[in-house]
């Protein structure tokens, strides 16, 4: 079940006690690359469900074992996924596993150490994105900064809908994403406590990517 926050209908939090119980144990510094990156997966599947809720379906007529019928079924194609690398990859794996006939765009930011803004070094998206609803996953809302420029890059083409899903946020990136794209609803695990001086949401994961991909 996703909850909106009191203060921001537009902010859901995730909070269904296997999602919680799942990120209790990645947030654990003792959990290895291997456990941390399955956990992840795990996590981003069972979020991917409360993420596509409101997801259009179609009725089809297909033929059961005894007869024919009309049923529900949704238009994965119309669903593109945009993974902020490297770190969203991880968001990205789980969520194909729930919707595996979504497109895929990918866009390269790195987070500038001494000003903690957003650089661009790639960016590949579907086309005839204006016909379909986007969902831009990145484990860390942190600064927001990384958030707001892939989104702003992502509204230029006009899609039907924006979302963004990630593991953790703060009030500051909260504050920083609502402030640029008001229209775009935010899901996540959880709201931690506050950034430090260093851009890190504590009490936090530390780095998503270097715990993904065991660097540092």
């Amino acid at each position: 079940m996703s909850t909106p926050t009191s203060s921001d209908p537009q902010v859901h939090v995730i909070d269904h006690p296997l999602v919680q119980h799942k990120l209790t144990l990645m947030r654990r510094k003792d959990a290895s690359t291997n456990s941390f990156r399955t956990l992840l997966n795990e996590l981003s599947m069972l979020m991917a469900y409360e993420v596509t809720r409101d997801m259009p379906t179609q009725e089809v007529e297909i033929e059961t074992p005894l007869e024919t019928m009309t049923a529900k079924m949704i238009d994965g194609k119309k669903l593109v996924l945009v993974s902020i690398l490297r770190a969203g990859t991880g968001i990205l794996d789980g969520m194909l596993t729930v919707v595996p006939g979504a497109r895929v765009g990918h866009i390269g930011l790195y987070r500038d150490p001494k000003t903690l803004q957003a650089v661009e070094y790639y960016f590949k998206m579907p086309k005839d994105t204006q016909e379909r609803d986007v969902v831009v996953v990145d484990p860390m809302l942190a600064t927001g900064n990384s958030a707001v420029a892939a989104i702003d890059r992502v509204k230029a083409l006009k899609p039907k809908s924006i979302k963004f899903v990630c593991l953790l946020t703060c009030p500051e990136g909260i504050a920083t994403l609502r402030k640029a794209h008001p229209d775009v609803d935010i899901y996540t695990a959880a709201v931690d406590r506050q950034l430090n001086s260093h851009g890190y949401i504590l009490p936090g994961l530390g780095d998503a990517g270097d715990r993904i991909f065991g660097t540092q």
